[in-house]
């Protein structure tokens, strides 16, 4: 079949590799975007994408967190893994902890596949709609941070599909 006649990855729920990226500034904000497209428009994310051909992990990272925020970074260790399939898509997602190039971030610029970009403070996730699943990787990054998670991926009992480091005070759920 030519290139061209082939279905769309997510109209056959053939996986797609994405990435995400968990940058906190040193106000302890972490970095979100409110997704543009589906799969779950207008909810807020940490910026990441598609893994394109010829690309690898770290470099589809960094760029789709400047073409969503404007903001250069360096990803560090995988936080988390989540095997999704989700409004007729299905993604296999590997989350970064990320740090600054810049050191302290500027002011995120929305751009490309985010509506909105803004670092938010982590005790106002609440009154945010979160993509589901992401709070519990915010977790898992400041624990990481903070010295207190496992660098052992595991699977949680609340999101079968999704992986993270399981925090001291987290019951697993």
């Amino acid at each position: 079949m030519m290139e061209s006649q082939r279905p769309a990855a997510h109209q056959t729920l053939l996986p797609a590799i994405g990435v995400g990226g968990l940058a906190f500034n040193t106000k302890g904000q972490v970095l979100l975007v409110q997704r543009r497209y589906p799969p779950q428009a207008g909810m807020w994310h940490i910026p990441g994408g598609r893994l394109e051909p010829h690309e690898t992990l770290i470099a589809c990272c960094q760029r789709e967190i400047l073409e969503e925020t404007g903001i250069n970074t360096i990803p560090g260790p995988i936080i988390a893994v989540a095997d999704r399939m989700i409004e007729g898509f299905h993604y296999v997602i590997i989350d970064f902890l990320i740090t600054l190039a810049e050191g302290d971030a500027r002011e995120p610029v929305a751009s490309s596949d985010a509506l909105e970009a803004r670092w938010v403070d982590v005790t106002s996730l609440g009154d945010y709609p979160l993509v589901e699943g992401i709070l519990e990787v915010i977790k898992s990054g400041l624990a990481l941070l903070q010295g207190s998670s496992p660098s052992v991926l595991t699977q949680r009992s609340d999101h079968p599909w999704l992986f993270t480091g399981k925090a001291r005070d987290d019951d697993g759920k």
